[in-house]
């Protein structure tokens, strides 16, 4: 039988008027507590007999005010909703330093009170306190002569949920409202996912994610980010490829990292600027699902905008193969939300998003006014699970696009669009019509590779210059009131 929980000393709350002072004393907390899991487990390794369980906890953030006054109520984000204590467990303070201070300085000016930091009680999972290439394998079990939870805390999927984005998380009598979107548990899951997913450690994404479902995106933004790296870019620091591969502004060869063996499921790649101000482009491949598990992990990042740049079927006769499309509004038929967010909430545009595509659509191909109508059309983008479609009797979704006034399908817009509004990430889509299946144009080789050649860098540069308008606007006007609901969480 196993002795007692070995714990590191207690650390008690302390209080804090100063953002930059509470976060070092968050990733002192959460520095300490996981180094001590991390050295009890090497030591475990070694030694082969447990006498106890070995716990540490994450560090948490809370405040408390007994008012509903705030210094400025036109911010959509920094402050809490009325009188109460309010608390957040933090991961990873270290990756999360720019946005904590941010949150935090909003706390403390919005609410004149000092935040407080200590240990909560939720224990950290030993695979999230283990450097990310760390192995924690089925041997290890057997080489302890019992199961792995019986000595570390492991991931437990019953407390890492999205209750609190979801709208459905319950306060319990006497404890504190929760004071962000996501728990800890939940952030160092996604953590894991990404790096899993994307082959590229979350410290390489950038606030600005471009999504795309074709390589040919990929491999234009890759010949495009190399370029400026040889050119010795003053704006973007480094080009990063999966397996963490860096090539920094002024190189023409990476300096660090390793190529896969072979392409994760959905590789990401990372133009990099100070601050996390650079783009991501992920290519998530086909389908709905892809598209929902990859932002439900890039979500807990907090980026400050993503957008869908890829292809779609072209629903009216007046389109043409290349023409654009942007969304103002969508269809959900891709299924995979409706636990989540249901098929009857409404998914606005906003606004800040659609100037900054239009004007990029108009810069870039030269066009306004009345001309730029003959390459970009406005309007409802419908999404659906089923590929093929077209293969079964589709004279009764045909009815239902057209009363909808649908005017482009594709497989991915509206679950990027609807789990950004769930996460309250800014979210658009600019979408190239690559064929009309209605109209006799279908995507056969020869088109499609004329199609790719002529339109595919036209429009990353579209999307290129969006997230470069979009990263020039302050974030309180980029993150607005629209994406947030009756008693929202404090932190952006």
């Amino acid at each position: 039988m196993l002795g007692p929980d070995s714990v590191p000393s207690a650390l008690p709350f302390k209080a804090f008027d100063d953002a930059e002072a509470a976060v070092a004393r968050l990733e002192e907390i959460y520095r300490r507590n996981t180094g001590f899991l991390a050295e009890r487990f090497a030591a475990l390794i070694q030694a082969g007999a447990p006498s106890g369980r070995y716990r540490a906890y994450y560090p948490e953030l809370r405040i408390q005010t007994d008012t509903f006054r705030r210094h400025d109520s036109r911010l959509s984000y920094g402050f809490v909703h009325g009188p109460g204590a309010f608390a957040a467990t933090i991961t990873r303070p270290d990756l999360f330093r720019p946005y904590l201070v941010e949150q935090i300085r909003h706390l403390v000016r919005n609410h004149g009170v000092a935040v407080e930091v200590g240990e909560s009680t939720v224990p950290i999972p030993l695979h999230f306190a283990l450097p990310g290439d760390a192995a924690v394998g089925i041997d290890i079990a057997e080489r302890l002569g019992r199961p792995l939870r019986d000595v570390f805390d492991v991931p437990d999927l019953a407390n890492t949920d999205d209750a609190i984005v979801n709208g459905e998380y319950s306060v319990e009598p006497g404890r504190p409202a929760p004071l962000a979107p996501f728990t800890a548990p939940r952030v160092d899951y996604s953590l894991h996912r990404l790096a899993h997913y994307t082959a590229t450690v979350p410290e390489h994404f950038q606030n600005f994610v471009l999504f795309t479902n074709y390589q040919f995106y990929v491999d234009e933004f890759v010949a495009y980010a190399k370029g400026l790296m040889q050119a010795g870019s003053p704006d973007y620091t480094a080009f990063v490829e999966p397996g963490n591969v860096v090539t920094m502004s002024g190189d023409t060869v990476p300096t660090s990292g390793i190529a896969p063996p072979r392409q994760p499921q959905m590789p990401a790649y990372h133009l990099v600027r100070p601050g996390h101000g650079g783009i991501t482009m992920v290519n998530i491949g086909v389908g709905p699902s892809n598209a929902k598990t990859i932002t439900d992990h890039v979500a807990v990042l907090r980026p400050h905008a993503w957008l869908m740049l890829g292809h779609c079927a072209g629903l009216r006769n007046t389109q043409k193969l290349g023409d654009y499309v942007l969304a103002h509004a969508y269809v959900r038929e891709d299924h995979v939300l409706d636990a989540d967010l249901p098929v009857w909430v409404p998914i606005p545009a906003l606004s800040e998003i659609q100037v900054a595509l239009e004007e990029s659509v108009a810069e870039v191909t030269g066009l306004s006014g009345w001309e730029l109508k003959s390459v970009m059309r406005t309007g409802t983008v419908a999404t659906i699970d089923n590929r093929n479609w077209e293969l079964r009797d589709h004279s009764e979704p045909v009815r239902r696009f057209s009363q909808s006034r649908a005017i482009a399908l594709d497989m991915e817009s509206a679950t990027i669009a609807a789990n950004g509004f769930r996460f309250r990430v800014p979210y658009g889509t600019l979408l190239c019509v690559s064929d009309k299946p209605l109209h006799g144009e279908l995507k056969l080789p020869g088109m499609a590779s004329e199609f790719y050649r002529r339109q595919v860098n036209q429009h990353l540069a579209i999307g290129i210059r969006a997230m470069e308008k979009l990263r020039a606007m302050p974030s309180e006007r980029l993150h607005s009131r629209k994406l947030r609901s009756f008693e929202e969480v404090a932190f952006q």
